[in-house]
């Protein structure tokens, strides 16, 4: 029997963010993902979550937002975690600028509608070696547009009460690898900083580059430190 491993997306995305990880690792490992419950409270989403794992210990992922929703996961329960990773996610709370500007996008969505993600966004959020990469590109839009307003207003109000997990974070007795690239403009650079300020246990690992959708654009790179990440 293949050993499972619990991949929780990010903000806007849905299995299909999996889709070119998949090939690397279905030989493997049982890869099951897991939505982001529409709720949002932390709380609410980690009990729902709490219920939805079957093992008594779980092999957990997370993306982005899915990642502090992983994290958040394991310090709350850490008797149901096995090891967690975080893709393209950082522990810290929002940040008041943040909050901000993720509130003027209800602005314009009331004033506008909701009308997706468009082309040339989408391909703004794509490192520029991807870029022309049109069947990816077509993936994040359609993710984006299939999972819908509300679902939008739900997970960008989580973010509004994100707390600080750090010091429970580097706490865990447990094996936590985080995998970034170091130039994603998405990511909170002052929560990264944290941890180069003080001694964790966690295995930190950088690529370079700008790209925040990792599992998209460099699959068999992740899944090579995910299978490292299994072993270790």
């Amino acid at each position: 029997m293949k050993e499972k491993i619990y991949l929780i997306p990010g903000l806007m995305t849905d299995k299909r963010l999996w889709s070119r990880l998949l090939p690397f690792l279905k030989e493997e490992y049982e890869l099951i993902n897991v939505p982001i419950p529409h709720s949002e409270d932390f709380d609410e989403i980690i009990d729902i979550l709490f219920n939805f794992f079957t093992e008594e210990k779980i092999n957990l992922l997370g993306f982005s937002l899915g990642g502090y929703i992983a994290s958040y996961f394991a310090i709350t329960y850490p008797n149901r975690v096995n090891r967690l990773f975080t893709v393209a996610s950082t522990p810290g709370n929002s940040t008041e600028a943040e909050i901000q500007r993720r509130k003027q996008k209800f602005v314009l969505i009331e004033k506008d509608g909701f009308e997706g993600l468009p082309y040339d966004k989408a391909k703004s959020l794509l490192e520029e070696k991807n870029q022309n990469d049109v069947e990816l590109i077509k993936i994040i839009q359609d993710m984006f547009f299939d999972l819908g307003k509300e679902t939008f207003i739900s997970q960008l109000t989580s973010t509004f009460k994100r707390r600080d997990l750090f010091e429970d974070l580097i706490n865990l007795d447990i094996k936590v690898w985080s995998f970034y690239s170091e130039r994603d403009r998405l990511l909170n650079q002052e929560s990264l900083k944290k941890f180069q300020n003080i001694n964790h246990n966690i295995n930190i690992i950088s690529r370079k580059g700008t790209s925040h959708n990792i599992p998209l654009e460099e699959p068999e790179l992740l899944s090579i430190h995910i299978r490292n990440w299994m072993k270790d």
